[in-house]
């Protein structure tokens, strides 16, 4: 006699879509070989479904960051990592099956997340550093993630999932979240993309002055919430008195993450807040003072900036490689180096700087 597999958390997924969705047979897709038996997709299934407002698109929902059979994991209030990803694509009057590369872009969501242990909560963007559809003339190169509007936490057996809606977005509305918020970019663009569905055919909210007045007065008002940007490109040198000189400390960012810094401190340390930059090696704290000066301790600086450094700085980190030095403060440089954009086999697709 077979045992019979606990089902619980994959069912209340199912009962949570069928209520949207009522009667209709989705498109699924399952999987044949377990990832943790050497498969190569992550989650267990994908499901797509035809809908129709506010215009024909698939929703797709996933199956497996939250745990679907028996409660393994020890945190009690998440099922899993707490989440399944929801993407809404747009679908033309003909197509009977879900784009691959959507699909292939959800599954690639699952090796991140298995891989790395990050998870991604509602307000988090995702660089993609190139077409979310690989080989597509899109202008969609990243992504955002919001609750999904249509589908409620659910609280199962195996503890708490939250759906979140995974959105195709341009490097400008990128960049745009950055230095104010992603639900309010998103919210001031709803019109330009209706149901927040992914069209890769679609231009930047941006492009529209209604869109990009709204954004503008909200970075002016709330400045920027992101507090936290992981660095590829961060080194730090201290600086070293000398018998005859002092060398000063030498901070080290690649162009790209320069021009973003350099636009999230009007939005951070003129607003009176902080400013992380972390890399696997060093975390480096930009904070507002009074006046200009560095502390430093084990894997960790904290690089306080009065509000005139702050100016210069914000005017000096362009996404360009050189040398920057403060004018009243002698004891650091910034170096600003190339940032080479990589494709997903490592090779070298544009450079920055």
């Amino acid at each position: 006699m077979t045992e019979e597999i606990n089902t619980t958390g994959w069912d209340a997924i199912e009962e949570a879509v069928t209520k949207l969705y009522g009667e209709q047979e989705p498109k699924h897709y399952g999987t044949a070989i377990s990832y943790m038996f050497g498969g190569q997709d992550p989650l267990d299934g994908l499901s797509a479904y035809k809908a129709e407002t506010p215009s024909p698109h698939w929703h797709i929902v996933t199956f497996g960051f939250s745990e679907l059979y028996e409660k393994e994991s020890e945190n009690t209030e998440c099922s899993g990592y707490g989440f399944e990803l929801s993407f809404r694509v747009a679908r033309s009057k003909d197509e009977e099956e879900p784009p691959a590369w959507a699909l292939n872009l959800l599954q690639n969501m699952g090796r991140y997340v298995f891989n790395s242990n990050n998870i991604f909560v509602a307000g988090d963007y995702l660089d993609a550093n190139g077409p979310i559809c690989l080989g597509a003339d899109t202008q969609l190169t990243a992504l955002a993630f919001i609750r999904d509007p249509e589908l409620d936490t659910l609280h199962t057996p195996n503890g708490r999932v939250e759906f979140l809606q995974m959105v195709g977005i341009t490097e400008d509305e990128l960049e745009a979240m950055k230095i104010w918020n992603t639900r309010g970019l998103l919210e001031a663009g709803k019109a330009e993309i209706p149901g927040y569905i992914t069209d890769l055919s679609r231009n930047s909210m941006l492009r529209v002055p209604a869109v990009q007045e709204s954004v503008q007065i909200g970075i002016d008002r709330d400045g920027s919430s992101t507090g936290f940007l992981y660095v590829d490109q961060l080194a730090w040198v201290p600086g070293k008195n000398g018998l005859f000189k002092k060398k000063p400390a030498v901070l080290t960012l690649g162009a790209k993450q320069a021009d973003t810094v350099g636009k999230l401190l009007r939005g951070r340390l003129l607003k009176g807040k902080d400013l992380s930059l972390v890399s696997k090696e060093i975390s480096v704290t930009l904070e507002p003072a009074l006046t200009t000066e560095i502390k430093t301790g084990e894997g960790t600086v904290h690089l306080q900036l009065g509000e005139a450094d702050v100016n210069e700085l914000m005017n000096k980190l362009l996404p360009k490689e050189g040398e920057i030095r403060l004018s009243s403060y002698k004891d650091i440089i910034i170096q600003v180096v190339k940032t080479n954009i990589l494709d997903q086999d490592g090779k070298v697709v544009s450079t920055i700087g």
